[in-house]
């Protein structure tokens, strides 16, 4: 295959594809590639993607092969980490029981698992307790953190959440200790609790700021087993093997959108390889029941088990993931994934339901030429509003607020786009009065004001986040090369999927087939929501190329209408691997009439 990488503006002319993107070369410097290439001994291509990603030559060797050697740091690099561990050591010493307050998405239910777990590996009895989205909300409440204390709790560790519950935390004064484990940017100083680990706390100098709440977590069982063993506490037992909880530390980083670069890709890339094992009982049913037979990848953390363990807390039960997480045995297991399946369903009907006048008001907002979309409805549920809001992020590519009414309040969701931090700018409006409450990181943000407040909110969002007004209205997509059908080969998907795992700040690499024909197609599987077609070259040869989540639109009539004109189609190249077969698929993305 001839990768072309070029400098040039526009890849193949296309300025408005069928998905209204415009299509832009990915430039790879062609001798930091060429370098690349002799220092790994890898071929071409894998030095082209690399430097593509700015990849420093001292640096390929490890980002091909992510281990934890090459990138765990010492957890003690983490504020107030020692003073964690040594806390959690005393608990362990003294058999106390420990309560977990955790949060009701995928990166809350891992980190409540992880520490289940892991406290429970080091003899620990555990008590756990997820708040109710819709009576509660997020975030630890006074009379959830003393209910745990009333069931013995002396010490209670909050995971994923915390790291701004000064007033929650303060009822626990003289009665247990506490320790939160968050990643969420902090508004101001930390609560006065005996430790609050957290990357990004304002005085944290780890350069950890990107980890999710489960990596936290794991680092803190890391330590808390360090100071055990220095205590001495494993000179007459064996010590309990943490490696194992890494499926459940990949799953968090992937659906929380946490960027797959360093540390995290060498986290996911491991982790996938336990998951692969299909040993941890409730993310095999879930598995199972999605029909997923092969090799969980990020792409199956992020669509098929991310937007399960969601739908729990979304709209129904709230610890049903945690449980899902922890299941014991094969029956309960099963019992659990069907139930979560199920409420999936569900949850995709509200979805839909409000997505149709959620996208009308978006659209009017950004045609006025506003560089945020703020909008809110009565009745719509909040459990989906942040999957709205993502939808809305992804449509126009600007960052995008939704959120619910409900006796006059407006609770909601944010999601936004690469170089633009709203978790910043929620933090910001906080400060200034304009929310009851609100949090979160670069990429997604959480948030509670007075329903008279929202357009004070987006006309201070819009002025704070106005360099997204300038970015193109739809996302550009980035062109890694060109491919042939008859140089679609096993040989390359293998070596593009060693540039893996992919995600967000290590994106698939999308290549080009060049005035492809449709020869067949049609729609396959339960919903008929995937188009299957099989494609020509101009140089001959026959390839299959899938469409997932294909709509009613341009792109998906056009993949169902063969014999028509000659096609450019940009995707992605991968390996089906089944039965010890191997065969090629490339998979739609966007096209564009050739």
């Amino acid at each position: 295959m001839d990768a072309v990488l070029t400098g040039a503006e526009a890849a193949f002319g296309i300025a408005r594809s069928l998905t209204g993107r415009r299509w832009v070369w990915r430039h790879a410097e062609d001798r930091l590639a060429l370098a690349i290439a002799e220092h790994t001994g890898a071929p071409e291509l894998i030095g082209r993607l690399l430097a593509a990603r700015d990849i420093p030559v001292d640096r390929a060797a490890d980002f091909l092969d992510p281990t934890l050697r090459a990138y765990l740091p010492d957890p003690s690099v983490l504020t107030d980490m020692d003073k964690a561990a040594a806390r959690i050591a005393n608990a362990v010493q003294n058999g106390e029981t420990i309560g977990i307050f955790g949060d009701y998405d995928v990166d809350g239910a891992c980190s409540g698992a992880i520490m289940t777990l892991g406290l429970g590996a080091f003899g620990v009895p555990t008590i756990n307790t997820v708040p109710d989205r819709i009576r509660e909300g997020y975030g630890p409440n006074a009379p959830a953190l003393r209910a745990l204390v009333a069931q013995g709790a002396s010490l209670i560790i909050c995971v994923d959440c915390g790291a701004a519950a000064h007033e929650a935390l303060a009822s626990l004064a003289g009665i247990a200790d506490a320790i939160v484990l968050d990643h969420h940017k902090i508004d101001g100083v930390p609560p006065d609790i005996l430790a609050t680990v957290n990357p990004n706390r304002l005085d944290d100098r780890s350069g950890l700021g990107s980890v999710c709440a489960a990596t936290v977590a794991f680092l803190t069982l890391i330590a808390t087993q360090r100071t055990l063993r220095k205590r001495g506490f494993f000179a007459n037992r064996e010590e309990p093997d943490l490696l194992a909880m890494l499926d459940l530390v990949a799953l968090a980083t992937v659906c929380d959108v946490m960027p797959l670069t360093g540390l995290n890709r060498a986290l996911v890339a491991q982790g996938l390889k336990i998951m692969g094992r299909r040993t941890r009982l409730g993310i095999a049913a879930l598995l199972e029941v999605a029909q997923i037979s092969e090799p969980p990848g990020a792409m199956t953390c992020g669509f098929v088990l991310g937007p399960r363990i969601n739908a729990a807390g979304r709209i129904a039960e709230s610890d049903l993931g945690l449980r899902t997480l922890l299941a014991e045995d094969q029956a309960s297991a099963t019992a659990f994934a069907r139930t979560l399946d199920d409420i999936n369903r569900q949850r995709q009907t509200v979805e839909a339901g409000l997505l149709d006048e959620a996208m009308r008001l978006a659209e009017a907002q950004f045609t006025a030429g506003a560089a945020v979309a703020v909008i809110a409805g009565e009745g719509w549920h909040p459990g989906v509003v942040g999957i709205v809001a993502g939808r809305i992020k992804e449509a126009f590519n600007r960052p995008a607020l939704v959120a619910g009414i409900e006796a006059g309040r407006a609770t909601g969701s944010g999601r936004s786009i690469p170089g633009i931090d709203l978790g910043a700018a929620i933090i910001a409006a906080h400060q200034t009065g304009l929310l009851i409450k609100g949090g979160g990181h670069a990429m997604a943000a959480g948030f509670t004001l007075e329903a008279t407040g929202i357009d004070a909110l987006r006309n201070f969002l819009c002025d704070r986040l106005a360099a997204a007004a300038s970015l193109p209205s739809t996302a550009e997509l980035p062109i890694e090369g060109s491919i042939a059908v008859a140089g679609a080969t096993s040989d390359i998907a293998a070596q593009i999927e060693r540039i893996g795992p992919f995600g967000a700040g290590n994106e698939e690499p999308v290549f080009v087939i060049p005035r492809a024909r449709i020869v067949k197609s049609d729609r396959i599987g339960r919903t008929e929501t995937t188009i299957r077609a099989y494609v020509e070259g101009e140089a001959g040869g026959r390839l299959k190329a899938m469409l997932f989540r294909a709509k009613d639109d341009a792109l998906a009539k056009t993949l169902l209408t063969a014999g028509g004109a000659p096609l450019h189609l940009a995707g992605h190249l991968r390996a089906d691997r089944w039965n010890g077969r191997t065969s090629i698929s490339f998979i739609v993305v966007d096209a564009a009439p050739a």
